[in-house]
């Protein structure tokens, strides 16, 4: 995939972030690892190509982009956050056996639930645990 720096520092602007260098690398990395990521992958797999960047920076900036609606945040497993790219609506399944995982298309806005018509809803979620088809051919 190629990702043009100037064009994650132009969609950074473009939502008031101030594209540093370290945040920049970070939406980089974002881009190019679509496999939802935790701070510690990131941290890791960063570390080495910028010394300074520390896992505090990380957390802040995900945060920043979680915020700005950049990156979406899913903690599927109760274990760690895991953060995905793709903010759109969609929904995911976890392999219980492997911990990979996967993105599949739904269309949530279609599902009207009555008894939360009265609410107001930040954020919808679809999430399914089982086995993935590699894992049941073990």
């Amino acid at each position: 995939m190629d990702i043009s720096i100037k064009k994650i520092a132009h969609s950074l602007s473009a939502k008031g972030i101030k594209p540093s260098h370290q945040r920049i690398k970070i939406m980089e990395y974002l881009l190019k690892n679509r496999c939802h990521p935790t701070v510690d992958m990131i941290y890791t797999d960063l570390q080495e190509e910028i010394p300074t960047l520390s896992k505090t920076t990380v957390y802040n900036t995900l945060n920043l982009f979680t915020e700005s609606e950049l990156v979406r945040v899913l903690s599927i497993d109760g274990i760690e956050s895991k953060y995905d790219i793709n903010v759109e609506n969609h929904g995911h399944f976890i392999c219980e056996s492997c911990g990979k995982l996967y993105d599949f298309p739904i269309d949530i806005d279609k599902y009207v639930i009555d008894e939360l018509i009265d609410f107001k809803i930040n954020e919808k979620n679809v999430y399914y645990k089982g086995i993935c088809p590699r894992c049941l051919k073990k």
